[in-house]
């Protein structure tokens, strides 16, 4: 193969991988259990959607903190030897995809410290908007950082406090910050579980028995058993310890702004969030989508996995048979090989393979749970046309994405945000769709009666419920996304 053929072949499947919104971060805490580093490797793998850069885990013995941490899957980072290592009767543990701060190994979470009054951990899914205006603040002031993870610094905040305990230096630590924030932090004695006031990223509680459990979904407490009991409530702290569990309302009130993609993407089907089954919310979705967007044609096919649900509630609502025409491949690792230059499109045909017998000669309706960048319709498209599809009517399951999110997901740059800079008719020939329709905002919202009070949808409205600094916001975003280039480190958890 020659060097440009290698070329070709790496920007393809790179293409392939970044096209649409990655996932965030997962955090997992466990109090109270004799085999707690057990229960937060198994909670890290039911999150592992939220994040498959690194993983870590940090477990108390009572007298010192204790730590594992690796680059790639939470499966090939611990072992049952490592696991016999993490000893104690709490630990915490954490997934990652980095928002702030590069892919490196310094940066894998939970971070661990030890300061004045003893050992620390931390691990943080969300992203704080003033990180940078902090940073260089205490930099000039002294501290020295270890990471580039804008959850560094809430480290450096913490150690700073006069408080006389723990709880009171976190709320001082926080008090200074503005973002999206779910944390969970370890001590010898104490975890602690805090939510932002705004409540932008999702943290649910849950009990084993005598162990308190704290996790970013519900799937995770499911896979240990474990009851569960409620959501962390916006801008609370829970203080648990041997004593019990307390909560906290330290901050001031703040309006609701929950993460309206978590429902359309991100969280697993079989989590409860916000109170409601987010398969059940998709599928909700899907029905409005096809009542909205109808076309004339044979059948409902999913884009797999995220588009399922959503295209299951379009094939009922419309009365079309439903077929996982496309199949995905779920073993596809960080590198492979191009066995022949010749084969065009290689990142996406890895992933997705059509199955020709169910598209010959139908007209489908394709259905995705959002549409970002783009660049894997435009090859999956004709990929189906390729194996009998006659016509092919793209329908996504989400308005259309303008915005980049500053809260705590890994987005494109705005530029490269497809419907921040074309109409839906541009947007159609680039992917080479007969049609295409969006879901409206009623559709998205038509689990909650239309009502939109109390989410956040800054992706795709561009309305930041948290004021971004002039630097990173809505009509200087380009400022913001050249530095995010220059530094090699994307600056959004």
């Amino acid at each position: 193969m020659t060097d440009s053929a290698e070329l070709s072949v790496e920007l393809d499947a790179e293409e392939a991988k970044v096209d649409g919104f990655h996932e965030e971060c997962g955090v997992f805490g466990v109090y109270g259990h004799p085999e707690a580093a057990n229960l937060v490797y198994l909670g890290l793998y039911a999150l592992q959607h939220r994040g498959q850069e690194s993983a870590g885990i940090v477990s108390s013995n009572g007298k010192s903190l204790i730590s594992h941490r690796g680059m790639g899957l939470v499966a090939d980072i611990f072992n049952s030897e490592v696991l016999g290592r993490l000893e104690g009767t709490a630990a915490i543990g954490h997934n990652r995809y980095s928002t702030t701060g590069s892919t490196t190994l310094k940066n894998c979470q939970p971070l661990v410290v030890e300061y004045a009054r003893g050992g620390l951990a931390l691990a943080h899914n969300g992203n704080l908007v003033n990180f940078e205006e902090l940073r260089a603040r205490l930099e000039a002031s002294g501290s020295l950082f270890q990471s580039s993870s804008d959850s560094e610094l809430v480290i450096h905040l913490i150690a700073g406090s006069h408080a006389a305990d723990l709880p009171g230096r976190v709320v001082d630590a926080l008090a200074q910050v503005r973002g999206a924030y779910s944390l969970v932090l370890l001590t010898e004695n104490c975890l602690i579980a805090v939510r932002d006031p705004h409540g932008f990223r999702p943290l649910v509680i849950g009990k084993l028995n005598d162990a308190t459990i704290v996790a970013s979904e519900t799937c995770a407490l499911d896979l240990v058993r474990a009851e569960y009991v409620r959501e962390v409530e916006p801008g609370e702290m829970l203080v648990i310890t041997d004593e019990g569990m307390r909560s906290l309302h330290p901050f001031a009130p703040a309006t609701t702004r929950r993460c309206i993609f978590e429902y359309v993407y991100f969280a697993r089907p079989d989590s409860l969030l916000y109170g409601r089954n987010v398969y059940s919310v998709r599928k909700q979705q899907g029905r409005a989508l096809a009542r909205e967007c109808p076309a004339e044609a044979d059948i409902v096919v999913p884009v797999p996995d995220s588009g399922n649900a959503a295209a299951l509630g379009y094939a009922e609502e419309a009365g079309m048979p439903f077929e996982m025409a496309l199949v995905r491949s779920h073993y596809i690792g960080r590198t492979f090989i191009e066995p022949r230059a010749s084969i065009r499109h290689f990142g996406v045909k890895i992933k997705f393979n059509p199955v020709a017998e169910l598209l010959k000669d139908k007209r489908i309706v394709l259905v995705e749970d959002s549409l970002v960048r783009g660049t894997t319709l435009r090859k999956v498209i004709p990929m189906l046309r390729q194996a009998g599809a006659r016509e092919v009517h793209m329908r996504i399951a989400a308005p259309p994405t303008t915005n980049s999110c500053f809260y705590g997901i890994d987005t494109p740059t705005r530029e490269e945000l497809l419907a921040s800079h074309q109409t839906i008719e541009e947007i159609r020939r680039y992917i080479t769709a007969d049609s295409l329709g969006y879901l409206s905002w009623d559709g998205l919202y038509s689990f909650n009666g239309g009502a939109r009070e109390g989410y956040c949808d800054a992706c795709f409205t561009g309305n930041y419920p948290v004021e971004i600094p002039k630097s990173k916001g809505p009509a200087q975003l380009h400022l913001f996304e050249a530095a995010e280039h220059a530094n090699g480190a994307a600056m959004r958890r």
